[in-house]
């Protein structure tokens, strides 16, 4: 049995770009095509605040995290200096046009990670009350 699962065409993913792949536990799959072709593939989640980096913008061989500008490296998941953190990265094969990611990593790869909560409500959640209304 092969230990590669396809999950896209080269030709699926946006150039500068990604695309998300859910797992059944644990964040998504983050992955992504450079200028050169290059393809690479990331936990979907920053170091820093856990921002989506397949929402980023990608130059180079690194990802900007739309939260806060955090510059992350495609190939290694290392953020650049000077802050400091790391992402999981997914080993990625490409044949016959096809992106390939290792059935292994994508089942277990930190899955055990907390997922990102977003937005002011994180914690306790008061509960919405609509405005009483004006005769």
């Amino acid at each position: 049995m092969s230990a590669w699962i396809p999950v896209c065409t080269v030709d699926e993913l946006p150039l500068l770009g990604a695309r998300r792949l859910e797992r059944p536990q644990g964040a998504p799959v983050a992955v992504f095509r450079n200028a050169e072709g290059e393809v690479f593939a990331l936990l979907d989640r920053c170091p820093h605040k856990g921002g989506p980096l397949s929402q980023g913008i990608v130059s180079g061989r690194s990802v900007a995290c739309p939260l806060h500008n955090w510059n992350v490296a495609l190939d290694s998941g290392q953020v650049a200096a000077p802050d400091e953190g790391c992402t999981p990265a997914f080993a990625v094969k490409v044949e016959g046009g096809v992106v390939y990611l290792d059935r292994h990593e994508v089942a277990t790869l930190a899955i055990d990670l907390p997922l990102p909560q977003a937005g002011p409500c994180r914690g306790s959640r008061p509960e919405w009350k609509p405005a009483p209304q004006q005769l």
